[in-house]
């Protein structure tokens, strides 16, 4: 499993080693030795799946705290662009995001901490999604930020009249509007210690 670290140092990109021929291929998808050495201590709580259409937008999306979330994310089925935005004020990288495609080719996963709105577009066809999640769904805290705030300026590389949204994301607030997130309460090596 290779580790690729992203502009925003917080942000990993999962890479596994593929075995394949002409019966199939194998792959281990998760190794918690891999995550805790380039992370910390995470313990995944929740799975979850979800399955759309092309230029389907699900996002930018995060918990608030208390029950914020970090999720490690990747294509089944398909492929998406995938993006993280930065929400720590007083971070490095405050109102950045990174963006990544996920496809179930390269069987790569992307890590997003908490303190980071996420969101996917689908690039293919259609595609399944799946999350790993290290806090439970808490629906009264779930929240949100609009998708093409100017102020982030994310390049979700369709045209925009392919986009389609939930009535949600379509009125989600701007991202100047957050202040759930403050940088020294959310950095990863508080959030998740690794073993000494």
């Amino acid at each position: 499993m290779r580790v690729i670290p992203t502009a925003i140092s917080d942000v990993l990109i999962f890479e596994p080693q593929v075995f394949g021929d002409d019966r199939g291929y194998f792959f281990e998808s998760f190794r918690q030795d891999i995550v805790e050495q380039h992370i910390g201590h995470v313990v995944f709580v929740q799975d979850n799946e979800s399955k759309s259409t092309c230029g389907v937008l699900r996002g930018l999306h995060f918990q608030k705290p208390p029950f914020t979330q970090s999720k490690l994310v990747r294509a089944l089925y398909g492929s998406v662009l995938d993006v993280a935005v930065d929400l720590r004020l007083g971070s490095p990288s405050y109102g950045r995001h990174i963006t990544c495609v996920l496809d179930a080719e390269r069987k790569n996963m992307l890590w997003v901490p908490k303190g980071f709105a996420h969101g996917f577009v689908v690039l293919s066809r259609e595609a399944v999604f799946a999350y790993k999640c290290d806090n439970y769904y808490a629906p009264s805290y779930d929240a949100g930020i609009l998708w093409n705030d100017p102020a982030l300026g994310i390049d979700w590389q369709l045209q925009e009249e392919v986009i389609r949204v939930s009535g949600k994301d379509a009125v989600q607030p701007a991202f100047a509007s957050v202040d759930l997130f403050q940088y020294d309460d959310f950095r990863q090596e508080k959030l998740y210690p690794r073993a000494q």
